[in-house]
Parts: C-alpha cells; structure tokens; sequence
C-alpha cells in the first residue's frame, strides 16, 4: 500500500511500571492520527487510573503522580474511543513494543484481543539507519531539533516520535520507498544494505 494513502497513528503510552507482566498498568495514553503528510489530524490524549498506586521512583520519571489519576477514566472507558481513533491505521510509535505489549494487556483485561495493526516503530528505524550516537527518543529528537519539551508525557512523546518518523519518511523517500512493505523492510535491515540493492 502506498504510504501517501495510509492513516498513521501515532502514540505514546506512559505506565506504572516496565512491563504489564509484572503487574504494570497504563497511565497515560496519546494518539495523534496524521495522513498524506498532514501530521494532527486527529488527537486524543488522556491520563488514566490504572487502579493502582504508582511508586516514587516511576512518578520522577513520568511526573504524573497518583493524584492526577485518581479522577480519571480507567482504560475500559476510552476503549470505544481508542478503537475508533486506530481503525485502519498503521501505528507507529518509538519502541513500539513496549507500547504494545501494555496495550495488548488492557485490551486482555476488557476480555478483548488487541488487532493485529501494522506498526512501524521508530527506534527500530533509527537503529537501522546508523545515524545516531543514541537512539532514545529525546536524543533523536534533539539531534534533528525538535523541540523535546515535555520529554516523558504522552502528547509530548507522541509528537516527537510524529516528527521523527516524518523525517524517516522524507529520508527514505529519496530512495525510492514508497509502500508500507518497504517501509517495513528498513526497519528489519540496515539502510545500506537496502539502499546498496535497490
């Protein structure tokens, strides 16, 4: 499918923990849905209670404290509206995995199965890309200056790694990548490679 007609949505989720195997929850959770290069299209952002206490050492990462969750709607209530914001799209999303693997959780404990969405994730490109000293979100950001306020909050993550992967885009564009398949395939080999046998 050609990338110039392919919804992304791109998100962020910020968590209680590291993983939702050891009993890690969903705090926060953005979504900015951009099409034909048109970044914004759509946006949802929201913090969450993942019903459960957040411990000192997670709350000076992120900053959301277990105050500002105690209001807000748990992950079963925006479900409706997540699913309608990802349908049809691609997600894209830096360390993907880790995202994935949390949202795949909440799903499970709304007795639903996560789709099977496509994703792209942008930490993989840069890794296969070799163009940068680290990898981490805001250091990638920082080296194509994009602004990295809010560095660790869901919009703010969310909107970097929009930008990153708009720069990856433009990047591979110039070699011809057209198609999510290509796409696909630079974030699984190194870029010279692929470029040298294209």
């Amino acid at each position: 499918m050609e990338l110039s007609k392919i919804k992304f949505a791109c998100l962020d989720t910020e968590t209680t923990g590291l993983s939702p195997d050891d009993g890690g929850r969903i705090c926060e959770l953005a979504v900015s849905v951009s099409q034909g290069g048109r970044p914004g299209v759509e946006e949802f952002s929201t913090l969450l209670n993942p019903g459960m206490p957040m411990h000192p050492e997670v709350i000076a990462i992120h900053g959301i404290t277990n105050e500002m969750v105690a209001s807000a709607p748990k992950f079963a209530d925006i479900l409706p509206k997540l699913l309608g914001l990802l349908d049809d799209c691609v997600i894209v999303a830096h360390n993907a995995d880790f995202d994935v693997n949390f949202l795949r959780s909440e799903f499970a404990q709304c007795g639903m199965r996560f789709p099977p969405y496509p994703v792209i994730d942008t930490l993989k490109l840069a890794r296969k890309s070799g163009k940068f000293a680290k990898n981490n979100l805001g250091c990638i950001a920082a080296d194509l200056g994009i602004n990295c306020a809010g560095w660790h909050r869901a919009m703010a993550d969310t909107k970097m790694a929009e930008q990153i992967f708009y720069y990856f885009l433009t990047e591979l564009n110039k070699h011809g990548v057209s198609t999510l398949e290509q796409l696909s395939s630079f974030q699984q080999k190194r870029w010279k490679d692929l470029i040298k046998e294209n």
